[in-house]
């Protein structure tokens, strides 16, 4: 029997600083994971706006209009790894990272998520009494490049 599911320790971020001028040319196989990281959220949200009319027979009309993309993770307090190094640099810098959020390996043929260049607009320290120290980061669509498949729908 097919597996009907996917685990969230098979899905893969992956990075590529600095970003790219052009984020709709990125290629995840080439891009570097990073694999300090735990308990991902990808958000997704489209805008609306209020269509109504007077013929809609009492009915409120919606519209979708812009969409938006961050992505919440958590990563263990580690300097000197590279993937936290570019997150943290991303931050301090202002400056953008390109990143790939992917639901397994890029080169898996189910494998897809948002690609694009992100701005880091949360970089929040944890110390719990008897855990490691962490950061909690989000990261906020600032380009859109594509959404990846890797059986090649690629938009």
């Amino acid at each position: 029997m097919a597996t009907t599911y996917k685990l969230g320790m098979d899905a893969v971020i992956l990075y590529q600083t600095p970003a790219v001028d052009n984020p709709s040319t990125l290629t995840p196989s080439s891009m570097t994971e990073l694999t300090n990281v735990r308990d991902v959220t990808i958000n997704h949200e489209t805008g609306e706006a209020d269509v109504t009319t007077r013929g809609n027979q009492g009915w409120r009309a919606t519209a979708a209009t812009l969409r938006e993309c961050s992505v919440e993770f958590e990563m263990v307090w580690k300097p000197g790894d590279t993937g936290f190094e570019a997150i943290k640099n991303a931050w301090l810098n202002s400056s953008e990272i390109s990143l790939a959020v992917l639901s397994g390996d890029p080169d898996d043929s189910e494998a897809e998520g948002p690609v694009g260049n992100f701005s880091i607009t949360n970089f929040s320290r944890s110390e719990p009494l008897e855990e490691a120290i962490t950061v909690s980061v989000t990261a906020k669509l600032s380009a859109w490049g594509k959404w990846h498949n890797a059986s090649g729908q690629q938009t």
